[in-house]
């Protein structure tokens, strides 16, 4: 994992505008940024919020030492002014947004910002990059583990990702209902589940498949998982049950057409005994893939690729702006790329069963709480200082509960409008 320091992993232009807010008088206007998208992605129905607590973190370190303070004037980054302010450099305002695991939808105000323009401003592009990635792998895996029906799902992303990258989509993946991943460090650092056995590199080592999984089941147990497509799949088989004996836990198919592999191994391995040896499959699954072997004798999905990239959308395409100075709400008017000034509230509307019917948005006001609404926004820093956030695991719940909360057309993997609509009431 990159042991880059967060104060650097940001742009250029951002202590440009700090530079110049300084020397202007700006810098202290106290002001409001939001994050929020315009849109989902293409097919999407519904955004998963994740990473806020990686976010909250970095933030809580976010400091320049010496030498970033140095390279920075060196480079004519800052002048002396900003390095001196640099030097000094505290977030000291407040933080509120949704919930790690809350849906979030076009206009949703995810995350609110609050305090000076230049201890804001200087946070934009560490807030953006853990939130776009996050929000996006996790949005991507909540589809897949909405398309296993229950069944479990590993991730195994790592060797498709960045290593920082891969730890922080292992995080992502099991906030959105993975069981396991692959990442140890991930394991190590937010105490994820971890599993793995053997690739088909360790089966090529061997004189012949038998003895590798001899070698496997020797050191494992029989409560492994053997990889049986390095050569004939049916052989395979044959021979990791030869091996292990009916009491093999699973088997592992990486490659070919999966819903006639998977039919055909299940009678194989019944036909030997072996009824309670479970099927894992891998190689390239993305949702839709995992939806297509709904009705084929699958215990356990291994997704890779396609949840480290979003499947698809890498990016949740949020933005932090600048809504509020002073006060006073700011605009921006663009054709296409209008904001609403001005601090939101959010609340998710409900059907007395629990059924969310609405999401309602109202810029410099309260809104008017009806008795099955939920106030989606809460304190994360408080005047600088984080306040305790909910654990993984009941973050993983909270999703968990709001995807239950969405009518069931909004589960679907087919392209529509978003899963509850949202209604920005006007400022009074």
């Amino acid at each position: 994992m990159s042991t880059l320091r967060p104060a650097l992993l940001t742009d250029h232009y951002e202590l440009t505008m700090v530079s110049a807010a300084l020397r202007d008088g700006t810098a202290d206007r106290r002001c409001v940024f939001e994050v929020f998208t315009r849109r989902l992605p293409a097919g999407r129905r519904y955004g998963v919020v994740a990473g806020t607590g990686r976010l909250i973190e970095l933030i809580r370190e976010f400091r320049f030492d010496a030498d970033e303070v140095d390279f920075l004037r060196r480079t004519g980054v800052v002048d002396d002014r900003g390095a001196e302010w640099l030097s000094n450099y505290r977030f000291t305002g407040d933080i509120d947004g949704y919930a790690e695991g809350e849906l979030f939808f076009p206009g949703s105000p995810i995350l609110t910002v609050s305090g000076t323009f230049a201890e804001c401003v200087v946070l934009e592009t560490l807030v953006l990059s853990v939130l776009n990635y996050d929000c996006a792998v996790a949005a991507a895996a909540a589809r897949m583990v909405t398309a296993a029906r229950g069944r479990t799902l590993i991730e195994m992303g790592s060797r498709r990702a960045h290593e920082g990258a891969a730890v922080a989509a292992a995080r992502a993946a099991y906030l959105a209902g993975f069981r396991f991943t692959s990442n140890l460090a991930a394991g190590q650092r937010y105490g994820i589940p971890t599993a793995g056995t053997a690739a088909h590199a360790f089966t090529l080592l061997h004189d012949d498949e038998r003895a590798a999984f001899a070698s496997q089941v020797a050191t494992l147990g029989k409560n492994t998982t053997l990889l049986v497509d390095t050569y004939d799949i049916s052989q395979g088989i044959r021979n990791a049950i030869e091996v292990a004996g009916p009491e093999l836990r699973a088997i592992r198919i990486d490659s070919g057409d999966l819903a006639v592999i998977a039919q055909q191994s299940r009678e194989l391995l019944d036909s030997l005994g072996a009824t309670e040896t479970k099927i894992i499959v891998s190689g390239d699954l993305d949702e839709y893939a995992i939806a297509a072997l709904a009705a084929e004798p699958v215990d356990m999905y291994g997704a890779g690729t396609a949840v480290v990239t979003g499947s698809g959308a890498p990016t949740a395409g949020l933005v932090y702006k600048l809504v509020e100075v002073e006060g006073r709400p700011v605009v921006k008017r663009s054709e296409q790329k209008a904001t609403i000034g001005g601090r939101k509230v959010a609340v998710r509307r409900h059907k007395p069963t629990g059924t969310a019917t609405e999401e309602v948005i109202v810029p410099q006001g309260v809104p008017d709480r009806q008795p099955n609404d939920r106030l989606l926004q809460h304190s994360f820093v408080v005047e600088g200082e984080p306040v305790p956030l909910p654990t993984l695991d009941e973050s993983r719940e909270h999703l968990r509960q709001c995807l239950i909360s969405i009518p069931w057309e909004g589960l679907k993997l087919s392209g529509g409008d978003p899963a509850v609509p949202v209604t920005v009431v006007p400022a009074a």
